[in-house]
């Protein structure tokens, strides 16, 4: 019998960043569909796109308790010693599948994007059925609030 892969609703909400205070107290959320069998890096990817960036940065994913918890790092392995990050990685994006992070409905974890401006994003696991069809995934279904600059403008913070 062919194993067949989950669907994941999620919610991508922007918690933090250089925002300009044009955005500051505005919901900004991202509603996206994506595969069990996609990976880390497929998620990004549409993350990427819903948030309408433009410039590639480094990012991980973080599953520990709650969005900002770096007990479980998934992230691109890295050839270099950071000093002052000795994080051991708990996976990595490009082979890690959304199926094998054992999510349930109502779990949050965090997803951050460009390590020196800081963008962070919280996402919550919001459904999961059980079969995805023969649509294209991975997808944007919704989009709340105008998404703030990947760069602001310094005249306008």
């Amino acid at each position: 019998m062919l194993k067949t892969s989950k669907l994941y609703t999620l919610e991508v909400y922007l918690i933090e960043g250089p925002i300009s205070i044009e955005f500051d107290g505005e919901t900004i959320s991202r509603t996206i569909q994506i595969r069990g069998d996609q990976t880390l890096e497929n998620l990004h990817s549409i993350i990427y796109k819903a948030f309408d960036r433009f410039d590639e940065h480094l990012y991980e994913f973080l599953l520990g308790e709650g969005p900002d918890d770096r007990s479980a790092i998934y992230s691109l392995p890295m050839d270099m010693e950071i000093t002052g990050l000795e994080e051991e990685m708990a996976g990595d994006v490009r082979t890690t599948t959304i199926d094998s992070l054992g999510l349930e409905v109502d779990r949050a974890f965090g997803y951050r994007f460009d390590f020196g401006d800081d963008w962070l994003h919280q996402i919550d696991v919001k459904s999961i059925e059980d079969s995805p069809g023969k649509e294209k995934f991975p997808k944007i279904i919704d989009k709340v609030g105008k998404t703030p600059p990947q760069y602001p403008d310094p005249d306008k913070e």
